[in-house]
């Protein structure tokens, strides 16, 4: 079933008070099996769009928050040599990486919205969100490491693969 069927199924208010339980933090539920696919479903969504948007616009024009220059700076600071091309996934999940990733994560509270909710994340940023390219992340660590990217000209091989197929396309059209 997807998105679309499970948001039909449960109507307007349904969907309603799906988007409400969507925004209480998470300590206020234990492991809601329906609440897990409702989180599931927002953060594959998030990733959808976020995909098509550096498919289809240049990721070095593309501002994700309106603090991206702080996230950016800070996160660079807090991280110089983490490689975003390509994720080791330990140094995000490892206990030693939380350790790390804890305070820089904690500064953006109350300055980027839901800084703390789930979202997914690639591996590598040569490629689209699938089940073994992909992590889950905070939503600070997603906008660090994609504001990174975005800047630095990693994410340029989506959009440019993108753009290509497009032309393609046109002039076998």
């Amino acid at each position: 079933m997807d998105t679309v069927d499970v948001l039909a199924s449960l109507g307007v208010e349904g969907a309603t008070a799906a988007a409400h339980a969507l925004s209480l933090p998470a300590e206020a539920y234990g492991n809601d099996a329906q609440l897990e696919v409702m989180w599931a479903m927002k953060a594959y969504n998030h990733a959808e769009i976020y995909f098509n948007l550096i498919s289809s616009v240049d990721p070095k024009l593309l501002k994700l928050t309106k603090s991206d220059d702080q996230i950016y700076t800070k996160f660079r600071e807090a991280f110089p040599d983490l490689n975003i091309q390509v994720l080791d996934p330990e140094l995000l999940k490892s206990a030693e990486a939380k350790e790390k990733w804890r305070p820089f994560c904690n500064q953006f509270d109350g300055v980027v919205e839901d800084f703390n909710y789930g979202t997914l994340l690639r591996i590598d940023c040569q490629k689209d969100y699938t089940e073994e390219n992909t992590i889950f992340a905070t939503r600070i660590q997603f906008y660090a490491i994609e504001i990174a990217r975005n800047r630095e000209g990693y994410n340029d091989v989506v959009y440019n693969t993108n753009s290509k197929a497009k032309e393609q396309k046109k002039h076998t059209s």
